[in-house]
């Protein structure tokens, strides 16, 4: 992986996604996206799409509140679809496997500090990511 930050789309895997994500017609675009999510749900063994998982979380991410812009230097070019909110859940389950996997992408950083900044933003997008509680409605008590 050729890796030059530790940004979502920082890397050379994510990009070229970016890329691929800008020469899909806009309707072909979210089939594109789920099906990195499930498939790296549904991975046995080595994560092939992890780094694409992480870039279309953050995606995802930058559409739910509390969540950041995603860096256009190396991310899509063109806006993307508004995003069913299932989506959300299947990002975040990607990246609990992603975050669990000792022998996936987080072995593959150098630098212990590069390896922390990582860990923070994936951290991160889960929290955005992660469905609110269900609210309850408490009883309107009147004296």
């Amino acid at each position: 992986m050729g890796t030059w930050d530790t940004g979502p789309f920082d890397n050379d895997t994510a990009a070229d996604f970016a890329n691929a994500l800008d020469e899909a017609e806009p309707e072909a675009r979210e089939a594109l996206i789920r099906g990195v999510l499930i498939r790296t749900i549904d991975a046995t063994g080595y994560l092939t799409e992890a780094e694409e998982a992480v870039a279309v979380a953050a995606l995802i991410a930058a559409q739910c509140p509390g969540g950041e812009p995603v860096d256009m230097s190396y991310g899509p070019e063109s806006p993307m679809p508004v995003f069913p909110s299932d989506l959300r859940a299947l990002a975040d389950e990607a990246l609990a496997r992603i975050v669990g996997d000792e022998d996936g992408p987080a072995s593959n950083w150098v630098d212990p500090e590069d390896w922390k900044q990582w860990r923070a933003i994936l951290t991160r997008l889960r929290a955005v990511l992660a469905p609110p509680p269900p609210s309850i409605a408490l009883f309107d008590v009147q004296p």
